[in-house]
């Protein structure tokens, strides 16, 4: 949805905000500015959600949370209380995750993490299929690097 037509809708009594999941900096930078004060703008996209939260946004709506609950949270809360160095470190340790939990169709690789954290059953229905092994390593990887498992 193009910004202007987000501060359109802004307008609208029971309209109060929006995830913005494009990714773009410039365009969530660009309606940051322009909104109204009492309008939520959340990341909807793990890899720039700590940028967008810096610029002002009120925070994340994430996949990765989903793995790294904790770590999300505490880079969350870093970057909302202008810990820039902290928030960084963690976005730092959660960039695997970030990226590889998109590596195939969402939400096939994070179901896949979360079972093999025991969290629940491993369970798919057409048109998802399993995650690749290929993937299943990359994965596993980023979840060690999170410290979401040993």
């Amino acid at each position: 949805i193009h910004n202007d037509i987000v501060l359109r809708l802004a307008q609208i009594p029971n309209i109060v905000g929006i995830k913005d999941a494009s990714g773009d900096i410039e365009s969530g930078s660009d309606l940051l500015q322009r909104a109204p004060k009492d309008f939520a703008i959340y990341s909807g996209d793990d890899a720039s959600a700590l940028a967008l939260i810096l610029l002002g946004a009120h925070g994340t709506i994430s996949v990765t949370a989903n793995v790294a609950p904790r770590l999300m949270h505490e880079m969350c809360l870093a970057a909302l209380n202008g810990e820039l160095l902290k928030a960084r470190e963690i976005n730092f340790r959660l960039l695997g995750l970030h990226r590889y939990l998109f590596i195939e169709a969402n939400p096939i690789p994070v179901k896949w993490a979360v079972s093999s954290m025991g969290k629940m059953k491993n369970v798919l229905r057409l048109p998802l299929t399993p995650l690749s092994v290929v993937s299943q390593n990359l994965v596993e990887n980023a979840m060690r690097q999170a410290g979401a498992i040993n």
